[in-house]
């Protein structure tokens, strides 16, 4: 899809559609009203007719407006103007982009980003404007054998931006838009994949594919030979019941000087979870072919970072794996040894994210790394205490913390704080080895899970992200959203100074 930043008089823009805003008390936005007065008043007869009452997210679509050059204009309502926020922006351009997938309209106008939400500078107007577009026209059919696109397929979506001095930040806003939506998009196709086709090994194929793509980026598969000579037996404990064989896949991006000390993101990716030998219950275990989705988000912000060149040094680790009951399963009771040398009780199969990220959180130490990063569906717990609305973020650098929150703030994918205090530890105690691989109560899951990362990640700055609510939707709208990938390009963007 291409976006274009348009200006000038709204009435004078030729397009299939424009798109305007329309508040609840029959108030018009300022681009409605220029529409009104050329139309001679068209828009407010309309509105007093009662045919259009300005709810959050309800459409009107109306053909031959007189005294404008577009063909139809939509009317989009952005509920009560005091209460216009951020959310109910989103929801109104995604009414609008609904309605458009819904007719043969494939160019649109839409003026929405000129509705200015409280805090919301230029910039992320028009990047929300374009990130929300792409999701709403998001169609996956990989994996139908009748595949049936959209009756329409929504080509061209322009944004118009009324003052000249914000033209620049439109257009930057729209590039990055357009580059994060790709990212999102990737992150999605690989959460959505089956668990039959989407292997480790499959993940490792997709990674070589990137790099024959991006020149830029080099690509390292360690498989578990590999694996075996690392000592990384927490993570082989994992795939010990799988007759996929694990891969610890690298994607290493350099940008920035030579001696400069890299970003690294780690990804859970779990191709497919079904809890080996503590085997989980069969409702809903189809949606454990999300459980990758960590891997997902790490593939889709280095993609992203290949397209922005950001002058920073980047490095994308996944540890991928499958984890089903098998014979040679790992079994409750069993003790693994971690790369790190310290030993690890496995009270439960279906805690296994820790046991490959663990590994893989020893192997980021070589890096020498400036900050660490991770992102897995690690926790139903996290999930249970915040929703599907914040992921979680546990780290004990306060400016790393500081940086993620601002991250997720300012591209709308946010995180929620929650603490990783010593007092928690003792709660992974284990009569047999270093350490559990479960808390020994049910409370606090998600923080004694963070807990246990923690003591693989003392060597460097380092943060964790649970995103176990907020990768995938469940109900009609099943699917994986690709989240957090926009928090973690907005803090490359910002980090390698790209972004102020």
């Amino acid at each position: 899809m291409e976006f274009k930043i348009k200006n000038g008089d709204p009435a004078r823009q030729k397009t299939p559609c424009l798109i305007l805003g329309v508040f609840e008390g029959h108030q018009l936005s300022a681009p409605a009203e220029a529409i009104d007065k050329a139309s001679g008043g068209h828009l407010s007869d309309i509105l007093r007719k009662g045919d259009m009452d300005g709810e959050t997210g309800r459409t009107l679509l109306l053909y031959r407006v007189p005294g404008v050059s577009c063909e139809r204009v939509l009317l989009v309502g952005c509920g009560k103007p005091e209460e216009f926020n951020r959310h109910s922006y989103r929801r109104a351009l995604a009414a609008a982009v609904t309605l458009l997938n819904e007719t043969h309209i494939t160019a649109a106008l839409c003026t929405l980003p000129e509705l200015v939400p409280p805090g919301m500078e230029p910039y992320h107007r028009v990047r929300d404007a374009v990130t929300v577009c792409a999701d709403n026209v998001y169609h996956y059919d990989r994996t139908k054998g009748e595949k049936k696109p959209p009756k329409s397929v929504l080509e061209h979506f322009d944004l118009w931006v009324a003052q000249e001095q914000d033209l620049e930040a439109a257009r930057q806003a729209a590039h990055h838009g357009g580059v994060i939506a790709r990212g999102i998009a990737l992150a999605k196709d690989l959460g959505n994949l089956p668990g039959n086709i989407c292997t480790p090994g499959y993940l490792a194929d997709r990674a070589l594919e990137l790099g024959r793509d991006y020149p830029r980026l080099q690509v390292k598969i360690l498989e578990e030979e590999d694996l075996e000579t690392l000592d990384m037996g927490a993570l082989l404990s994992v795939s010990r019941g799988s007759r996929q064989p694990a891969k610890l896949i690298l994607m290493e991006y350099r940008g920035g000087p030579e001696d400069a000390k890299p970003v690294v993101l780690v990804g859970k990716g779990l191709t497919f979870d079904a809890g080996g030998i503590s085997i989980k219950p069969a409702s809903d275990m189809d949606e454990m072919k999300f459980d990758m989705c960590g891997a997902a988000s790490v593939f889709g912000a280095v993609r992203c970072a290949l397209e922005l060149a950001p002058p920073l040094n980047l490095i994308g680790v996944v540890p991928a794996s499958e984890n089903l009951p098998d014979g040679d399963a790992s079994k409750p009771g069993d003790i693994v040894t971690s790369m790190s040398g310290q030993t690890i009780e496995i009270l439960n199969t279906d805690a296994e994210g820790r046991l490959i990220l663990c590994d893989a959180l020893t192997y980021c130490e070589r890096f020498d790394p400036e900050v660490v990063i991770d992102m897995a569906t690690l926790t139903g717990a996290c999930a249970v205490a915040l929703g599907k609305h914040p992921c979680g973020l546990f780290t004990r650098n306060e400016q790393l913390a500081a940086e993620l929150l601002a991250a997720g703030e300012a591209a709308g994918d946010r995180a929620w704080r929650l603490p990783l205090w010593d007092d928690y530890q003792e709660e992974l105690d284990s009569n047999f080895a270093d350490m559990a691989n479960i808390g020994n109560s049910r409370w606090g899951g998600a923080i004694t899970a963070a807990c246990f990362l923690s003591r693989y990640t003392k060597k460097y700055p380092w943060a964790h992200l649970d995103i176990a609510g907020i990768a995938w939707l469940t109900g009609k709208k099943k699917g994986a959203t690709g989240r957090p990938v926009s928090l973690l390009t907005e803090f490359i963007l910002k980090r390698s100074g790209q972004l102020k």
